[in-house]
């Protein structure tokens, strides 16, 4: 035993570099892997928690279109007994905040705001939870609580002033306390509850055109029974819910996006660099037994078993597998909660720090790894038993391989293939990539590695940082300027068309509106039992051009008579619908069937809407004119900053205009600021990792050929070319691995990340490849390449032709 010991302790001294290496890439590979198991169980957990923390509604119901009596409504879901329910809260609709602080000013100005006439608390369902400020039961008059969602991005504190108009009026309220906000606080925001003393919303906001809307949450004891209500609801109500409803999944699905990809993206990255640990253990092992055949059968000779041969190995990478796992498993814990923290920013509260679980299952994840690595360490230290002392003391290898070698020599003549008018240079890189094919088949692997990483991460924060140009596959439309009516009382759509459509500046408009819609299939609506239930969600009405606006559709078009309509890809999946197939919908109470003549894809609503042309409302509502937004396209996009500019002044009271990139940009600024810290840290492992990688490959590959290198040396060939023969071969690997991995990270990866983002309504990832810049991150590949097997080709320059040959 003391022998195992005493050459284990050798080994690991003797190689003290690639030992360190093999350690990290086992330590590396437990991080990845670790946190992104982590990051997943915890996304979930920490949503979960405190959704029921909150008592936390599974749907949110939105009335006051006169579809359904808000009272009646309240009351049927009051005297259900598995169901509970938030009072019935009063809310207007305004748009925008003007911070006093003048910070994102115009990101601000885009959102969607509920203006809630806040009941006393506590809630039985819905509650409110308290991230800064002084908890109250509603707020002080004056004041306001907002969502922690747009107090984090948008850099909104307590004590701040915050400004909103009703068209003709403006007033300003305080910010006394920021909230996490379940429903209506998950990232990407695009609107918010602005919970308002009761005094304060009769004063602001009842003097404004309309009537008062209503919320109504609804907590099941089982909500997988949900559907089963709404039937019961359809039956004594006599007619299906006709207005806006948000359900438990579009409610999570925004928290959740972000760390699925960034655990996706992880667990393939920890995946891959275990193989990687595994491959260079195996590598290791075998040229280490190559290398010192004739040594281990002296000491096989000498008494020791074939078993404790193995035994040393396994003690080898036994002890760096277990210095490796256990600092990969604490930092991985750091890590994790630093990428949830950020990525679900929003429920973060300043009185309580962010507790990670699934210890245990980290744990479970390192030895995993360890199991891996002992295995990988016995199939490959196993042939260490096909050592025989005579055959390896005689031939330094056994008898078979001397065989081979001596015909290869002798039949070296009659080799077909000829290096006589290559290169002198060219010819001894290549030799070293040929005669070292394990060692070249990992860098070759390690490249291709590395610039799928590189390119990946950056093809994802270039197309989502440059999301304007694809807009429309996300769901969105291109047009150059946003206006949103703000104060329909006063906004006069007649006179704002004649004043825009006489500017020469602006090439078209196209005014968009927001209904809420019932589709199912043909049947359905008319029968006890269906396959498919009907589906509730948002209809796009839009007079004048889908097209024009920027609105594309994966297949099919978008519609453009009254009997047409488009549906989402989950709409589309969800009835079992094609393209040409009819649907029923109810649209403002009254029933319709319609073609569908184009399925589109959208990630702000998951793909659950549809699009019609307003001439399908006025078929029963000729006068419908309900538009709250006008896109307008310009023949010069550089004149939309001079025209935002003007309409705000001259429809100050009325209306807000804005850029489509601010919007976008206000959309999507998480996402890039979510996805940057991870995707650099593991870009920079992996940049790291192949050179350190390369470099201990080529040292142990030139010190086996030192004595050919010395040979070069004596007959008059310098340091600096042999050096550069060697560097040149990798960098050639290295070059044919990038551009493979080029291949993976810019086609195959992002295929199989569609597949997460298909639960989010997106079939198609939409990228934008700027080829310079994947280029040019898959050349860093090839130099972190060149750069370690230069850095490794130093003791060629240090060592003497007459040293180099006795070795």
């Amino acid at each position: 035993m003391n022998a195992v010991y005493s050459l284990c302790l050798a080994n690991i001294r003797k190689k003290k570099l690639h030992n360190g290496l093999i350690a990290l890439l086992i330590l590396l590979s437990t991080l990845l892997l670790a946190t992104s198991v982590t990051v997943i169980l915890n996304t979930t957990n920490l949503f979960t928690d405190m959704h029921n923390k909150t008592h936390g509604p599974h749907e949110m119901l939105s009335l006051g279109d006169e579809l359904h009596d808000p009272q009646k409504v309240h009351q049927w879901w009051n005297e259900q007994a598995e169901v509970t329910i938030t009072e019935l809260i009063p809310f207007r609709t305004l748009a925008g905040i003007k911070n006093q602080e003048q910070k994102h000013s115009a990101k601000l100005s885009s959102l969607t705001l509920y203006m809630m006439d806040t009941p006393t608390r506590p809630y039985a369902v819905d509650e409110l939870i308290f991230a800064q400020g002084n908890e109250g039961l509603v707020p002080e008059k004056g004041t306001i609580w907002i969502p922690s969602a747009i107090a984090y991005l948008y850099e909104i504190s307590v004590g701040d002033t915050l400004g909103f108009t009703t068209g003709e009026e403006k007033f300003e309220l305080k910010v006394s306390a920021i909230i996490v906000d379940i429903p209506y606080g998950g990232p990407f925001p695009s609107g918010a509850r602005i919970w308002m003393n009761h005094q304060d919303y009769t004063e602001q906001l009842q003097a404004m055109q309309g009537k008062d809307q209503y919320m109504i949450g609804l907590r099941f004891d089982d909500y997988s029974q949900s559907s089963s209500y709404w039937e019961q609801f359809e039956q004594d109500m006599g007619t299906p819910y006709l207005e806006s409803k948000m359900n438990f999944g579009e409610m999570t699905a925004f928290y959740l996006i972000m760390n699925k990809i960034i655990g996706f993206i992880m667990v393939f990255l920890g995946v891959v660099m275990m193989l990687v640990a595994l491959f260079t253990i195996g590598f290791t092992i075998s040229d280490d037994i190559l290398s010192n055949y004739k040594t281990i059968g002296v000491i096989k000779a000498l008494g020791l078993s074939s078993r404790r041969m193995i035994g040393i190995y396994i003690s080898q990478y036994a002890l760096l597998a277990m210095i490796s796992i256990i600092p990969g498993l604490i930092v991985s814990h750091w890590i994790s909660k630093v990428i949830v923290e950020s990525t679900l920013s929003s429920l973060k509260t300043g009185t309580s720090q962010t507790s990670l679980e699934g210890d245990l299952i980290a744990v479970v994840v390192g030895i995993f790894v360890f199991i891996l690595v002992i295995m990988c360490v016995l199939f490959y230290s196993n042939k260490a038993r096909i050592v025989k002392p005579m055959q390896a003391i005689r031939y330094g290898m056994s008898e078979s391989d001397n065989s081979t070698m001596t015909k290869r020599f002798m039949g070296k003549e009659n080799h077909g293939i000829s290096f006589e008018r290559t290169p002198l240079l060219l010819v001894i890189g290549i030799r070293n990539i040929l005669k070292n094919r394990k060692a070249s088949l990992l860098m070759i692997l390690l490249a291709i590695i590395m610039s799928a990483v590189l390119v990946l991460g950056f093809v994802l924060l270039y197309s989502i940082s440059s999301i304007k140009q694809t807009s429309p596959l996300w769901g969105y439309d291109s047009s150059d300027i946003a206006l949103n009516v703000v104060n329909k009382s006063v906004f006069s759509r007649a006179e704002v068309d004649q004043e825009l459509l006489s500017d020469p500046r602006i090439k078209n408009i196209g005014w968009m509106g927001y209904i809420n819609g019932i589709l199912s299939s043909e049947k359905s609506l008319n029968s006890d039992r269906s396959s498919a239930q009907p589906i509730n969600l948002n209809l796009f009405v839009m007079e004048g051009s889908y097209d024009e606006t920027g609105y594309t559709t994966l297949r099919g078009m978008n519609p453009r008579n009254k009997n047409e309509i488009a549906i989402g890809i989950k709409v589309a999946e969800h009835l079992d619908k094609e393209v040409g197939d009819v649907v029923e919908a109810y649209i403002e109470g009254y029933k319709h069937k319609l073609v569908i003549t184009g399925i589109y894809q959208s990630i702000a609503n998951q793909s659950i809407s549809a699009r019609v042309t307003v001439d399908v409302v006025r078929v029963n509502h000729l006068d419908y004119n309900n538009f709250e937004l006008a896109f307008i396209n310009l023949q010069d996009h550089r004149d939309s900053d001079r025209l935002i500019n003007e309409m705000n002044v001259k429809y100050k009271d009325s209306a807000s205009a804005v850029s489509m990139d601010t919007l976008l940009d206000a959309t999507f600024k998480q996402a890039v600021a979510s996805l940057i810290l991870p995707m650099t840290i593991m870009g920079l492992l992996f940049t790291g990792v192949t050179m350190i990688i390369i470099y201990s490959i080529s040292r142990i590959n030139i010190r086996k050929e030192s004595k050919t290198y010395g040979i070069y040396k004596s007959i008059g060939l310098t340091s600096t070319k042999i050096r550069w023969s060697v560097t040149l071969g990798i960098v050639f690997l290295s070059t044919i691995g990038s551009a493979v991995g080029i291949f993976i990270g810019v086609y195959f990866l992002p295929m199989i990340l569609g597949s997460i983002l298909s639960d989010y309504g997106i079939a198609k990832l939409p990228l934008i490849l700027h080829w310079g810049g994947i280029i040019g991150l898959a050349c860093v590949t090839v130099i972190s390449a060149g750069i370690g097997s230069w850095a490794s080709s130093r003791v060629v320059a240090r060592t003497s032709p007459q040293i180099l040959v006795v070795d």
